[in-house]
């Protein structure tokens, strides 16, 4: 993913330039010093404090050809996302074993006896536990 030093991304002695961002349904037209970086940013978060200059984090997809037009910009910071690992170890830590075997066991819907069935049952289970789903799922019909 395309990214800038802190440096050269987070421009305190220069002037702001103009920024436009403009919802249309789900998406959002976004000219950063009159050029259009829509197709180039896949998030962005805006803050601005009382009296302050407006900050905006851009996070640019990772086949984006815009580096270089994002050259000041209300103090622009172009960053990547956030390593999914230690969320996922951490949350992987706090799970019992004993409890994970045993609801993945008691899910008839994902037991269907293909080969690994109770892995791709604790996975799944995993997956809904993440989603902040802990409830187990009824058996359907007959199960």
């Amino acid at each position: 993913m395309p990214t800038h030093q802190i440096e050269n991304a987070i421009l305190s002695e220069r002037a702001p330039v103009a920024v436009r961002v403009t919802g249309e349904g789900l998406t959002a037209v976004m000219e950063i010093d009159g050029h259009d970086v829509s197709r180039e940013v896949v998030a962005y978060s805006l803050t601005h404090r009382a009296g302050g200059v407006p900050q905006m984090v851009v996070e640019l997809s990772e086949h984006s050809t815009a580096g270089g037009v994002f050259d000041g910009l209300a103090h622009v910071a172009i960053g990547e996302p956030p390593d999914p690992g230690p969320v996922a170890a951490a949350f992987l830590s706090v799970i019992s074993a004993a409890e994970l075997e045993k609801v993945a066991l008691t899910r008839h819907d994902l037991l269907d006896g293909r080969p690994h069935e109770l892995t791709r049952a604790m996975l799944a289970v995993l997956h809904e536990w993440a989603l902040g789903q802990w409830h187990m799922a009824e058996p359907r019909g007959g199960d």
